[in-house]
């Protein structure tokens, strides 16, 4: 008769390492509740559309009160779909327009009332349809602007100096919590915090790797994949804005920092205590006022 060895782990052993394994996700500190902003219903705005090439493009214009003229702030929207109701897009939008200065907010390609589809498009693409809304306040006659500049949000970080590196005319450049190092660098921290949130850190580093190289292979990634912001930041001569949030989970801030002081890329740095990826409120699940307060005395500079 054909005998077995017995497993060292019996079935109590590997149900208790894997308990341990998930422990953090039992007891780990409980995550921040969703945003709190302004609803859409409590703006008043113009649509518009726009085109770039044969897609067709909408958005918002939101117009302070009073005659011009007004600076411009162009927003970028982050990765994934995007929704006109976003309490983030709409936080930053709030303080602009009630300190005077209008906000263009497109709707991504592909979303709201945008043609086109976002996955699968690169950076490249995503800058085009920011400069076609840059073209069109510059070609409204109604529009008595007195400059122009671009606030890209987390992924939108990336595609800002894209689309300013190709416009000399651009007047500013806000990035907000976008990541300066490659999106693969980015990545790769961003699933280690991901997987952190169900398990121990230094198990999520083993397992992040693998994750990443299947996210990379997806259809919404690939064209993105092995993308370096810095070359495109050198080229930007409007000044600069980088505002992080102290332990963000999806840009590795301490890194980006340190890459845009390698290269010497000029510009405002500002990191706001426990801000995380939103940049909220130490105190309240909002927007951090003391980074709108940098964000309008920036643009007004």
């Amino acid at each position: 008769m054909v005998q077995f060895k017995k497993s060292i782990f019996s079935v109590p052993a590997v149900l208790l390492l894997l308990g341990l394994a998930l422990l953090p996700a039992f007891f780990g500190d409980p995550s921040r509740g969703p945003l709190i902003g302004p609803d859409l219903s409590s703006f008043e705005y113009e649509e518009v559309e726009f085109e770039n090439g044969d897609l067709k493009l909408a958005g918002m214009i939101f117009a302070p009160e009073g005659e011009g003229p007004f600076p411009v702030a162009v927003i970028i929207h982050g990765s994934g779909s995007s929704r006109r109701n976003s309490k983030w897009y709409l936080s930053v939008t709030r303080h602009l327009q009630d300190d005077g200065i209008a906000v263009l907010l497109p709707d991504k390609r592909g979303c709201e009332k945008s043609e086109g589809n976002w996955v699968g498009a690169n950076f490249d693409d995503l800058a085009g349809d920011t400069l076609a809304a840059v073209e069109f306040v510059r070609n409204r006659e109604e529009m008595d602007f007195s400059k122009i500049g671009l606030v890209g949000m987390s992924q939108g970080g990336w595609i800002a100096p894209v689309a300013a590196a190709t416009d000399e005319d651009i007047a500013f450049v806000v990035s907000m919590s976008g990541s300066t190092v490659t999106t693969d660098q980015q990545l790769l921290h961003e699933e280690v915090h991901n997987i952190s949130e169900f398990t121990w850190p230094f198990i999520a580093r083993l397992i992040a790797p693998v994750t990443t190289q299947r996210i990379q292979r997806m259809a919404h990634f690939q064209p993105i994949s092995g993308f370096d912001p810095i070359p495109y930041w050198k080229k930007v001569s409007a000044p600069k804005f980088f505002a992080f949030g102290e332990n963000d989970p999806n840009v590795p801030v301490e890194d980006s920092v340190d890459v845009l002081r390698a290269n010497s890329v000029a510009g405002l740095i500002k990191i706001y205590p426990n801000g995380g990826h939103a940049i909220r409120s130490r105190e309240m699940n909002v927007v951090s006022a003391a980074f709108l307060g940098d964000l309008v005395e920036f643009i007004r500079q």
